[in-house]
């Protein structure tokens, strides 16, 4: 691994959307990023090389689930992340908050930091912002995030002020805890929920803390796309041009080729594998829901001109067959076929954003999306 800085360049901008490089120890990542997650140290379904192969620079993994199993002092002891799971390129980690406030039983929230008592086996745990920079710092983390509070949308504007101004003071206290790691960095989160002046207010304290990189997050928890949209809109003029802009668990390829336009320059979503395992497939015709019926005796191809070879090998009889005998091999096919096309996606993305086309080319895929899939066979 070599000694270069965490350091971010934005090469070209069109219309909003940015086209940049992040350099770390570990590796470039190209932006705008697709990040697939690995949430317990496992993308699911998937080899390590296979999700490189794919064209991912980065993976996310989860301290929530990572610090409850297998542990972050046993993790560190087994040599971090990166050799635990056979990944050699970046990794981000999330704080862990949003899944102690959405999966953990009886969480007891205050100043200091949140207690809950962990999903798997009801054994107690406190994350603080020290305990999750410690977590995240013991798995090797290349880029840390602060623990901050997700608050669901809709909700009281009172509650919305409140997690947001505890998220800042939080965001202090992480990034003292932080310290000074070269080559890793510590992203602050932006929240607000959907008020504009709340937002604003987070965006300019976290820039006056000062971080390597900023997300914005409490987005993609029930708002419609229009709202997260909206938000982004505000949002993103407030961050600072030089550093790379995170929007957090987002989201379905509409959402993404939106983002772009309004700043984003890094994604992570766990829905190209999930909707794998459920059997929709994601291709330049849009979602195509390998399960229907029609499907059974076709032995085209999902699409004869991806680039991705799984795309172009086997049948969809097959696939179908696959998912209809729930065999493994199905969901990892369609996982893969669907990361491949998140990446195929953002490669587009910046190819179109370094020739200042990049609306052309968010009319170009919606259009292939619109036209859907092509016939079945009489």
């Amino acid at each position: 691994m070599s000694q270069q800085s965490f350091s971010f360049e934005l090469k070209n901008t069109d219309n909003g959307a940015r086209l940049g490089n992040i350099s770390t120890p570990r590796g470039d990542i190209r932006t705008p990023a697709f990040m697939p997650v690995g949430t317990a140290a496992t993308v699911k379904g998937m080899y390590p090389e296979q999700v490189e192969a794919l064209g991912a620079d980065i993976i996310l993994g989860n301290t929530y689930h990572l610090m409850l199993r297998p542990g972050a002092e046993r993790m560190a002891k087994l040599g971090g992340l990166h050799e635990f799971a056979q990944w050699k390129k970046p990794i981000l980690t999330d704080s862990g908050g949003f899944q102690v406030m959405s999966l953990a039983k009886l969480r007891k929230l205050n100043e200091n930091g949140v207690s809950f008592k962990s999903h798997i086996d009801g054994s107690s745990h406190l994350l603080t912002p020290e305990r999750s920079i410690e977590i995240q710092t013991l798995l090797g983390a290349d880029i840390q995030m602060q623990l901050d509070e997700c608050v669901a949308l809709p909700a009281e504007l009172s509650e919305i002020k409140r997690a947001m101004e505890l998220s800042v003071r939080w965001a202090e206290r992480s990034k003292t805890a932080f310290g000074t790691q070269p080559g890793h960095a510590l992203f602050g989160i932006v929240q607000g929920g959907d008020n504009e002046v709340l937002r604003l207010q987070s965006a300019k304290e976290l820039t006056g803390i000062g971080f390597h990189g900023y997300a914005v997050g409490g987005l993609a928890v029930g708002e419609p796309q229009e709202t997260m949209f909206e938000v982004l809109n505000y949002t993103t003029p407030a961050l600072p041009t030089d550093k790379p802009r995170y929007l957090m668990g987002v989201g379905k390829p509409d959402d993404l080729l939106g983002a772009v336009k309004r700043g984003i320059d890094m994604f992570d979503c766990v829905h190209p594998t999930r909707a794998g395992r459920h059997g929709h497939a994601y291709t330049r015709f849009g979602v195509i829901n390998i399960k229907n019926a029609r499907h059974k005796e076709d032995s085209r191809p999902l699409d004869e001109q991806s680039p991705n070879e799984n795309c172009r090998r086997f049948q969809r009889a097959y696939l179908h067959h696959l998912m209809k005998a729930n065999e493994m091999l199905g969901a990892m096919l369609l996982s893969q076929i669907n990361l491949a096309y998140y990446q195929e996606l953002m490669q587009g993305a910046r190819a179109a954003i370094a020739e200042n086309r990049y609306d052309d080319y968010v009319a170009e895929t919606r259009a292939g999306w619109e036209r859907g899939d092509i016939d079945p066979i009489e």
